[in-house]
């Protein structure tokens, strides 16, 4: 078995744009193992300066859609086309984890065939491994390595499921959505919360016999977004039509994902929302280490009391306040 690069070997080959070692990096920061943890945080350390995760040039964009609305076939024909402009686009799927194994089931890369042979990109379906939303524990991470080695856009896919749009949208500049034209209900049962996350619809496959039905979901969906405050009163959401099978409205997409940042950027808005964005990260992670150092410090009282109050002879409140007491024993 050949040896694992040392840091200075990870550290100048994500700077040289090496895929192959950014993969090896993301396997790194992924790993539970302590040995390994240790080393991730190491290397997001050393590749900081080059991220500038607050700085950073890169667009971070964040894409979710409803059931079928062929996110994969999208950001396929959405990536090429950047790729073709002379863009770096680094494709984050993040897949519902297998129940047995913790793997990756979807398999995002056989749905982005042109992407994933194309050398200006790299692509990396990432299991959720549980995590909340079925966002990948190390997204962030992820993000990281990969501006830090030239990727200038950033996709991050979610799985379009629970609260992933909520995370997501908090770790990126810029949230779309992709909708169908005429499934069913006006709204397609969207939740008012990812529109009021959105910061452009795109109403998906409107072409052919479909072209007309897109275009009236597209009225239903600015009716609706008209009723809501936005988040930045120099952006109203707008929606447009596209179609990755054809390859149009991607243009008008691009220009829009560009002007919404020439805003931020003219305000100072992007610094803020990405520093923002670090310090919520910051809690988050501060909140795993403590939740893992609290399961290994009460690891033999913490069954029976998850079993007492999972019968109902205990209430949750004074488990609490029975494992607040161990913990602050000596204090």
């Amino acid at each position: 078995m050949a040896a694992s690069p040392e840091l200075q070997d990870y550290v100048a080959g994500i700077e040289a744009g090496d895929r192959a070692m950014l993969a090896r990096a993301i396997t790194l920061v992924e790993s539970r193992r302590p040995a390994h943890r240790a080393m991730a945080r190491e290397l997001l350390a050393a590749i900081l300066p080059a991220a500038d995760p607050v700085h950073s040039k890169a667009r971070r964009i964040g894409i979710t859609g409803v059931p079928g609305v062929g996110k994969s076939t999208f950001i396929d024909a959405f990536g090429t086309m950047l790729t073709r402009r002379g863009h770096r686009v680094a494709v984050l799927a993040v897949d519902p984890s297998s129940s047995r194994s913790g793997g990756s089931i979807l398999g995002d890369k056989t749905r982005m065939a042109r992407l994933a042979v194309d050398p200006g990109s790299f692509i990396r379906p990432s299991p959720s491994s549980g995590a909340m939303g079925g966002v990948a524990r190390m997204t962030r991470e992820t993000m990281l390595l990969c501006e830090a080695a030239g990727f200038d856009v950033v996709l991050v896919e979610t799985v379009g499921v629970g609260q992933s749009e909520i995370v997501v949208a908090g770790m990126v500049d810029f949230f779309l959505v992709l909708m169908l034209p005429g499934a069913g209900d006006e709204l397609q049962g969207i939740k008012k919360g990812v529109l009021e996350l959105a910061d452009l619809i795109a109403v998906n496959k409107a072409d052919g016999d479909n072209r007309l039905r897109a275009e009236q979901a597209a009225v239903h969906y600015r009716r609706a977004l008209s009723i809501l405050e936005p988040v930045n009163p120099a952006w109203r959401p707008p929606v447009q039509l596209v179609s990755a099978i054809e390859e149009t409205g991607l243009d008008d997409l691009w220009s829009a994902i560009e002007r919404h940042r020439a805003i931020l950027e003219a305000e100072g808005g992007l610094a803020a929302r990405r520093g923002d964005q670090q310090v919520r990260w910051l809690w988050s992670l501060l909140e795993a280490r403590i939740e893992d150092r609290l399961r290994q410090e009460l690891a033999d009282e913490l069954p029976g009391l998850e079993a007492a109050v999972g019968k109902g002879e205990l209430a949750p409140g004074e488990a609490v306040d029975r494992l607040m007491a161990r913990l602050f024993a000596g204090s």
